[in-house]
């Protein structure tokens, strides 16, 4: 009865974050931890500390790219691949969303490429919802494969110890292709939804009323992209960070020792990469420090670490109350039906579409019931789809506001959006991919 009740307050927590949202994730998990320790006696857990002092160190990072118009000069580069071959942009457009967002560890920057993305598509008679639905969905999965995200910093927190030893490159051989896989075949499938524009009655309607072009006559609104030196140079600081981060992952003889002797951790690498980065940029590209407060990446980090303080709390104060059943039980389902893994972080994902509270909140669960490291990757990566399956999101909005034919649908009933396939096929294809990579790997 107790286990049922504290599962009550655990699930009620998220439940109550999710529908304030933002900082609130964060409010009502450090509130269930206090109603764990103070009504039903528990120990309190361990706060993610490592995770989010990653989450800060690359935040700050990003934000000062950011400020010094290093994902403007980012955007420009991605609009001028899409445009290169404009008949294949629904598979195009997602893949240089995807490699975008892994670099930049942040889906913020697919806001500024979508009306290049709506208008490269409908010039050339394309319908499109369907590279922007899954640009978007993209997006997603591209966290599972950046190592400068929050999500793969909740991650290798929780897999780059012992008895695992599954460090963060262990996980990138995994999600990228699996992710990569999934982009690909997602494809196939979105090019076949929707009416082509010359036979949707919609979109013929609104160009014969005036309302918009006929797409050979579109190009007169062609989207005009920023650029600087110092935003270029930045961009290649912070990128260059990035390969040095994988490189650290790579080749463990480079890395500084550890009191023991052995190669440090990657957690205090990430760390000082990104310090350095942001100091670099200072020095090179002189944004003003003042701003960086300000820049959206700065904003939302701040958000996603919040969240993540209280319902990871959370999260490993009732697992660690009941760690032996957890294993013993939940073990022997995960074990029989490993799919019911990738179910949680999927649901998680919907409910707070936050993919580092999905993380820290069932990744450790999946852990001490003993699923395979590699396995667990593998699925995990492609329920981050799962944050789009309804159509919450901002970049969903923003993705339907940009399209002016009217093709991409946020709907009326949650499930009627042009978002839903796109995220349960890539999804799914993710997690195929994922599992049969992780198992040969892993």
């Amino acid at each position: 009865m107790k286990l049922v009740l504290e599962l009550i307050v655990v699930l009620g927590a998220i439940v109550m974050g999710t529908r304030s949202s933002g900082v609130a994730l964060g409010l009502w998990g450090g509130a269930g931890v206090a109603v764990l320790v103070f009504v039903f006696g528990e120990d309190v857990g361990s706060p993610p500390v490592d995770a989010l002092l990653i989450i800060l160190s690359v935040v700050l990072a990003s934000s000062m790219m950011q400020a010094a118009g290093g994902i403007d000069w980012m955007v420009t580069i991605a609009a001028d691949l899409i445009a290169k071959r404009p008949k294949q942009i629904t598979l195009i457009a997602p893949l240089v969303s995807f490699l975008f967002s892994v670099g930049a560890g942040t889906s913020n920057i697919l806001y500024p490429l979508l009306p290049v993305i709506y208008d490269a598509s409908y010039r050339n008679g394309i319908r499109p919802s369907r590279p922007l639905s899954l640009s978007v969905v993209a997006t997603g999965v591209a966290l599972a494969c950046s190592p400068v995200s929050a999500a793969m910093a909740a991650m290798v927190t929780l897999t780059d110890v012992a008895p695992y030893d599954f460090e963060l490159i262990d996980i990138i051989m995994i999600t990228f292709p699996a992710a990569v896989i999934g982009i690909v075949a997602s494809s196939i499938v979105v090019n076949r939804l929707g009416k082509d524009i010359e036979d949707d009655p919609e979109i013929q309607a609104r160009i014969a009323s005036g309302a918009i072009a006929a797409p050979s006559a579109a190009g007169a609104n062609k989207v005009e992209l920023k650029a600087s030196n110092e935003g270029r140079n930045a961009a290649l600081i912070f990128l260059l960070g990035v390969a040095a981060i994988v490189v650290f992952g790579l080749f463990k003889e480079i890395r500084p020792e550890a009191a023991d002797g052995s190669p440090m951790g990657m957690t205090p690498i990430i760390e000082m990469i990104m310090f350095v980065v942001g100091t670099l940029i200072l020095l090179v590209s002189r944004p003003n420090v003042a701003d960086v407060p300000t820049m959206s990446v700065f904003k939302a980090g701040m958000v996603s670490a919040i969240a993540l303080f209280g319902l990871a709390w959370l999260t490993d104060t009732f697992i660690s109350a009941h760690l032996e059943l957890i294993t013993s039980t939940v073990g022997d389902w995960v074990n029989a039906w490993p799919w019911i893994f990738a179910l949680g972080v999927f649901l998680v994902c919907v409910l707070t579409t936050s993919q580092s509270t999905a993380t820290r909140t069932i990744v450790p669960i999946g852990l001490a019931a003993g699923l395979a490291p590699g396995l667990l990757t593998g699925m995990w990566a492609g329920a981050f789809a799962g944050i789009y399956l309804l159509p919450t999101n901002g970049s969903q909005i923003a993705a339907a506001n940009f399209d002016e034919s009217g093709s991409t649908k946020l709907g009326t009933k949650l499930v009627d959006h042009s978002f839903f396939v796109p995220t349960l096929v890539l999804a799914a294809t993710t997690i195929a991919a994922g599992s049969v990579i992780g198992l040969l790997l892993g």
